[in-house]
């Protein structure tokens, strides 16, 4: 009984440190790496296998939306969420899509990965940013940024050999990718940049 009693409580020790371990981690990448921000090199390795123009996603009523519609202007695509302590950027996205819309589009995806906060339905998910925060930049239907089941869009924005330069998926609600006009992506930046950051704004040339 003793030695069992031993190993019962050493899983238990294991399983708490573990447990730490894991929150601390998550703890450094939201707030150590909330500004973090990356842009292509010069000059790539490899040509893009593919642009933002050869895909297709489903708009939040279901309708298919060619993202090759928005040839000639820069993209920003966010991966949102509603209940994210960042939600209350979908304000500062909007303000700036309504002052820059004829240059710059930007495209909401909802994704529900990051600690469930994003359970709603596209029904909801549509009511909720037009009652708190009066979105009218495009919002599509609810995706999964990382994992198993990526979305193809995420899964080009996050793999190296497909757009040219870039692995890094998001790490939480809100990151941002930046694409250029002709179907490029250029720059990713972290949950906790703005649309008033400096590097933003160079990116994207305001």
């Amino acid at each position: 009984m003793k030695t069992s009693t031993k190993i019962g409580l050493g899983a238990a020790a294991l399983l708490t440190v573990l447990v730490s371990m894991s929150f601390s981690r998550l703890v450094k990448h939201v707030f150590s790496d909330k500004k973090a921000a990356l842009s292509a090199p010069a000059t790539l390795d490899n040509a893009p296998a593919k642009s933002l123009y050869d895909f297709t996603m489903n708009a939040l009523d279901g309708k298919p939306v060619a993202l090759s519609q928005y040839k000639g202007k820069k993209v920003i695509i966010l991966n949102t969420a509603s209940e994210c302590g960042y939600t209350p950027q979908y304000a500062d996205w909007e303000k700036f899509y309504e002052a820059h819309k004829d240059k710059v589009v930007v495209l909401g995806f909802p994704a529900n990965n990051f600690s469930g906060q994003e359970p709603g339905s596209s029904k909801e998910i549509a009511s909720f940013c037009q009652k708190n925060y009066g979105v009218t930049f495009p919002l599509f239907e609810k995706i999964d940024v990382v994992g198993d089941k990526q979305a193809p869009l995420y899964k080009w924005l996050t793999t190296k050999s497909m757009n040219g330069w870039n692995e890094q998926a998001p790490g939480w609600n809100f990151c941002k990718y930046v694409v250029d006009e002709n179907g490029k992506l250029t720059h990713f930046f972290a949950s906790g940049v703005k649309p008033n950051d400096p590097a933003f704004r160079k990116a994207v040339g305001i």
